[in-house]
């Protein structure tokens, strides 16, 4: 990653749902709003045909929480449409996050009910939160958890990310963002660039090739303004005729072809063929068109060298959200003493309790279970691994969990959870999640 300037992020607290307020608003009546509580955001599921999932966007989530602010332009608003009470307005005014954040790393695999996220604060500070946690939280997880399926079948070769063109403008930046850490190499969008030091990278579209009175004119202004060791885009007219027009243009240092349409697997094996009859052995194939994990698994057996992926990522590659959730799991009474809750509700059903978790690894370092402890940490037996980060401590975010740093420890991260998972994790077959969860109550 490449060293950038932090991103001055735009408030962040009306990224939220109007009944936040208003729970805030009946439980500051109520005099229930200054308990102490703790939240816990997980995940019931995975995906169908999924066996981890890969937690993103902590560290946005941490830098919006820093911004999550009330100034007189939010205050007014709710004031003019009656959202909330004066006595509400002045809480707001005042209101900083004050609480203790703890979760798993960004990067890290996580499983079904896995305790992702837990928010320890008031009832007031925390409750406002679970909108904004749960947009980011659901969005890049699910983008990072594709990423890391389309990484682990590319086996090696890089991935670019190249989907912005397919998704609403921010949320752009963030699939970039989360495909990066699961593995992705680069992006194309300029903007992840600079919040986040990611490397950016692209050259040109069909348009430019059309735009120019033959296929050979567009070709060599594209190699005399970026020099031979650009990629050139074949497939605009005729194939065979492209690469052949490319090599005579740009020659043996010709840094890449790239092929956008057809059948990609057998278009590839017989350019791979004519480079190397042309002497450009060192010219990389690069391929597009519509890829997802299957069609990256399938490219195996072809001479490809990278993977340019857009619409299946940036869509989740048919899981659009994490399906993550944020429950009150524990509140202090009337005495002060902590007492567990719980959501009974048929096939919405919660486990209270404060949660500790740890991945319980054999002795070669393959994870076996995931183990929650309810109300203490679990037992290490000492091969074990504890899961839970504290990232806000009595409010005050700490280092080295956001902007380029951020990405590139979860991109680290995601690298070794993914090793420590059993190699089946690794196969694009169906089945259940790759280890279980194992809960310890106390």
């Amino acid at each position: 990653m490449t060293e950038t300037s932090p991103w001055d992020q735009p408030r962040t607290s009306l990224f939220t749902d109007h009944y936040e307020l208003t729970m805030l608003q009946a439980s500051l009546h109520s005099g229930a709003a200054h308990r102490q509580c703790v939240f816990e955001a997980f995940s019931r599921r995975l995906p169908d045909g999924r066996r981890y999932g890969v937690v993103g966007g902590t560290g946005r989530l941490l830098e919006g929480i820093t911004k999550f602010r009330f100034t007189d332009e939010e205050l007014s608003f709710l004031e003019r449409t009656h959202v909330v009470n004066a006595e509400t307005l002045d809480f707001l005014a005042g209101y900083r996050f004050s609480g203790n954040v703890f979760g798993y790393a960004e990067g890290e695999a996580y499983f079904p009910n896995s305790p992702i996220l837990i928010v320890e604060s008031t009832f007031a500070e925390a409750c406002i939160l679970e909108t904004y946690i749960l947009s980011v939280l659901n969005h890049d997880s699910a983008i990072a958890s594709a990423a890391s399926r389309m990484t682990t079948a590319a086996n090696g070769r890089p991935c670019i990310e190249m989907g912005s063109r397919r998704t609403h403008d921010e949320s752009a930046v963030a699939a970039a963002r989360a495909a990066v850490i699961a593995g992705f190499s680069s992006t194309s969008n300029l903007a992840a660039g600079l919040r986040y030091g990611i490397p950016t990278v692209g050259t040109a579209a069909h348009s430019f090739t059309l735009l120019h009175d033959t296929e050979r004119e567009a070709f060599e202004a594209q190699v005399a303004s970026m020099g031979p060791g650009t990629s050139l885009l074949v497939d605009t007219y005729d194939v065979e005729r492209a690469v052949r027009t490319a090599v005579e243009i740009a020659g043996d240092r010709l840094g890449a072809v790239r092929l956008d349409s057809g059948d990609l697997i057998d278009q590839a094996h017989w350019v791979r063929q004519l480079l190397d009859e042309l002497g450009n052995e060192n010219t990389r194939i690069m391929v597009t068109s519509d890829l997802d994990e299957y069609a990256i698994a399938a490219l195996q057996s072809a001479p490809v060298d990278a993977y340019g992926v857009g619409t299946a990522l940036v869509t989740g590659s048919g899981a659009p959200t994490a399906s993550m959730v944020y429950k009150l799991v524990a509140h202090t009474d009337d005495s002060g003493e902590f007492v567990s809750v719980a959501k009974a509700a048929k096939n919405k059903a919660s486990v209270g309790g404060r949660k500790y978790a740890l991945r319980r690894l054999d002795e070669r370092g393959v994870a076996s279970h995931e183990v929650v402890g309810i109300g203490r940490r679990p037992v290490d037996d000492g091969n074990d691994r504890s899961l839970l980060q504290h990232f806000i401590v009595d409010g005050e975010l700490k280092p080295g969990w956001i902007g380029a740093e951020g990405v590139t420890k979860a991109r680290e991260r995601h690298a070794a959870s993914l090793a420590e998972l059993p190699s089946s994790v690794h196969r694009m077959h169906r089945g259940e999640p790759a280890i279980p969860t194992v809960y310890e109550e106390h």
